[in-house]
């Protein structure tokens, strides 16, 4: 389950405008009767895979999700009462039957446990509610031991109070088991949902993540030819990492390795949208997902991860990913634990002698700080309980986080030092620090929202030393550094053997020149994976001189990609913005109106919907969207920015300073609601009223060049030499 940040969906609301027209999915990621459990996978592979079987059943995989009974319930529900908030929650246990009562705002329902999902270090619960719709209760059980804070009931959201009018209330769509968790923890899933009706069918072929989950159904797989077995069944897990004589680290002495097996791995350890209903085993992960590049806020500047995206944006980071390792080199393939313990695991690879040593880790041995994983994996708590290590398997690097606003493993434990100590404790012990190369050290400038020079930008896209996904993650951000891009600029980037290169390009198709659109921007479209297929074609929807029988395959492909994902406001929203791209303006209001009944605390579908009013000149409606947008969202800054705009347009200037001073008071971060609100002020006369508060708010912004400009623009004006010396700083 992914416990969504509330910043985050800031961050991807901030980027979802009819202006830009963006194409984003859902990031991941019937009735009772409809849930059936067909057993294939697991019965029939005990009778030749006792061994196997045997391991997978002491794994995660196995204790996904089941149906609610004393053997698999964790939690206290011996009449416990527990409060959060404004919610109230009894568990009691009544004929053999777990259940939920919750007062919350003034109402009080019970609900009856119908599955566990999960085991440890916590265990969620799902409830019916309506439409074949299961939701995850927002009390969770901690089982961890109690001597780790475990045993107790909790809320994943701990610090806040999730009231009913917020997205992630738990009867939302953000909380739906069916469309955000199901897929992955159940083995042959299908969410069949109906957008016509609101509906979910969803079934599965077996309760938890078995043998089918990996290996595909492989009927009669015993009388095939080898030759026809499926590749990902078949991993080279033969152990050829050598070490040589005066080496500290093993390298591959194997045949070359075929690591496509981990795209099944990937399908579910990655923030992904998904392409398809469901997951198959044999099928490559780009097609049938698109994943999140390593953009902030999820990742920090330096790809360490910062928010829930699981393994793979950290992995395709690492140099282990770079030298072939694959997932099962450190995990075993059934239990799916760790192959050695502590820093056994690491020294399969490389030197104890050199790295298992006071010397390397400046620690005393023995302890959790001289581990391995402690400086090279950090850990990040995740849904209040669940710490998971980075996968980037960087080296720390606190000489770099105060100029790139990233942490480090050093100062996150000597919470008493900074940064400055932990560099020079490094050098003491290893020397100076390696200096970064001048394109990663753009790429990280790009990170941070420091305007890099498009020669300097392009440099970094086409160094082929660095890892494929920061390339990738440097071409989506071309956005900061250009509006166009020519062919000759694209066509290395389209013809790359690296998919996420060609998605990348594919996903920045509103860059490309429109004439240059239909050159080698449009092969995009016959590319093998749909991924990359899809994201073009929403850039290709109105090119009529392209080969239109490729265009109408990906077009479908599209479509029904964000059809999958109607149960939620983005699939409406994607949806939507295909249809205007199209010219279908009936469909596209019908869509986002869609979006609004279906999750109403969406606020991009609002503001789209505004803006097609907006666009047919239709004011009325336009004004009518913004009453109904800030009474469900009185709280969203971004709304409140919006209608600040469209009082602008209407001549209403004084009224709009409301809007922006609401706006930023909600964001006092958002530079850009700081300059509106600035702006809007002066507009009106109130310059020198505008620059006081400037002069107090700028510093939150976290990068203040244009308020600076602005603050120095207005200081002219009003002749106020110390404020414009004030603001002349910021620009040094």
């Amino acid at each position: 389950m992914l416990s969504l940040n509330k910043n985050y969906i800031k961050m991807l609301l901030s980027r979802i405008h009819l202006s830009s027209l963006l194409l984003i999915g859902t990031l991941f990621f019937g009735n009772f009767s409809a849930l059936a459990q067909t057993n294939k996978g697991v019965t029939d592979c005990v009778s030749c895979h006792k061994t196997q079987v045997s391991d997978w059943k002491k794994s995660d995989h196995a204790k996904a999700m089941d149906i609610a009974s004393d053997k698999t319930i964790l939690g206290n529900f011996n009449n416990i009462t527990v409060t959060h908030y404004s919610q109230t929650a009894r568990f009691y246990k009544k004929d053999a039957a777990f259940y939920m009562e919750m007062n919350h705002e003034g109402n009080t329902a019970t609900y009856k446990i119908d599955f566990t999902f999960g085991h440890y270090p916590l265990q969620q619960y799902l409830v019916k509610t309506t439409q074949g719709k299961y939701q995850v209760l927002p009390f969770s059980w901690d089982s961890r031991p109690k001597s780790e804070g475990g045993q107790k009931w909790f809320v994943i959201y701990q610090d806040e109070d999730i009231k009913q009018n917020d997205r992630l209330h738990w009867k939302q769509p953000l909380q739906n088991w069916n469309g955000m968790c199901a897929d992955c923890h159940s083995d042959g899933l299908k969410r069949n949902y109906d957008s016509t009706t609101d509906q979910f069918n969803t079934t599965y072929d077996n309760i938890n993540v078995g043998c089918q989950s990996c290996h595909g159904e492989m009927p009669k797989h015993d009388k095939l030819k080898k030759s026809e077995k499926h590749i990902r069944t078949q991993p080279n897990i033969i152990n050829k990492w050598l070490r040589e004589a005066g080496k500290t680290t093993a390298i591959w002495k194997g045949g070359k390795r075929d690591n496509a097996f981990m795209d099944t791995c990937f399908a579910c350890h990655s923030l992904r949208s998904p392409l398809t209903d469901g997951i198959e085993p044999t099928k490559p992960f780009l097609d049938q997902f698109s994943p999140s590049f390593l953009s902030p806020p999820m990742y920090h500047p330096d790809g360490q991860i910062k928010e829930e995206v699981y393994v793979y944006g950290s992995f395709l980071q690492s140099k282990m990913y770079k030298a072939g390792v694959n997932c099962i080199d450190c995990h075993d393939q059934h239990t799916m634990k760790i192959k050695a313990p502590d820093n056994g695991l690491c020294l399969q690879c490389h030197s104890a002698e050199t790295f298992n040593t006071k010397t390397h880790t400046g620690h005393q041995e023995q302890t959790e700080a001289s581990q391995c994983v402690s400086c090279h994996m950090p850990n990040t708590t995740y849904m209040g309980v669940d710490a998971r290590r980075d996968h980037s398997f960087k080296v720390p690097q606190p000489h770099l986080s105060t100029s790139t606003n990233t942490p480090n493993v050093c100062t996150n434990c000597h919470e008493n030092k900074d940064n400055e100590w932990a560099a020079k404790s490094l050098e003491k012990w290893h020397g100076k620090p390696k200096g970064y190369s001048k394109t990663y050290q753009h790429f990280l400038d790009i990170q941070n929202g420091k305007p890099v020079q498009l020669q300097d930008h392009l440099e970094l896209i086409n160094d082929k030393t660095l890892n494929a996904i920061v390339r990738a993650t440097a071409i989506t951000a071309l956005v900061q550094t250009t509006q166009s891009l020519s062919d000759n600029t694209i066509k290395p980037w389209v013809n790359d053997k690296e998919p996420l290169i060609r998605l990348a390009v594919a996903r920045v198709g509103q860059l490309v020149l429109p004439e240059h659109k239909t050159l080698t921007y449009a092969s995009l479209l016959s590319d093998k994976l749909k991924a990359i297929r899809t994201a073009a074609a929403n850039h290709l929807i109105n090119v009529n001189s392209i080969d239109q029988t490729l265009l109408k395959k990906a077009f479908d492909e599209l479509v029904t990609a964000n059809e999958i994902n109607t149960w939620r406001g983005e699939g409406h929203l994607n949806q939507s913005m295909t249809y205007y791209k199209n010219g279908q303006l009936n469909k596209t209001i019908s869509s986002l109106k869609s979006s609004i009944d279906i999750d109403p605390y969406f606020p991009a579908a609002y503001i789209n919907l505004a803006d097609i009013y907006k666009s047919t000149g239709d004011t009325r409606n336009e004004r009518a969207i913004f009453d109904k947008a800030l009474k469900a969202l009185p709280n969203d800054g971004m709304i409140h920015y919006s209608f600040g705009l469209h009082l602008i347009r209407t001549k209403q200037k004084q009224q709009s300073i409301d809007a922006f001073k609401q706006a930023v008071k909600l964001e006092p971060h958002n530079g850009q609601y700081l300059y509106l609100y600035i702006l809007a002020k002066d507009n009106v006369g109130q310059t020198k009223q505008a620059l006081m508060q400037l002069r107090m708010m700028i510093s939150k912004i976290n990068n203040p060049t244009q308020l600076a400009q602005l603050g120095m623009s207005l200081a002219q004006k009003t002749s106020d030499q110390k404020s414009y010396q004030f603001f002349s700083r910021y620009l040094r």
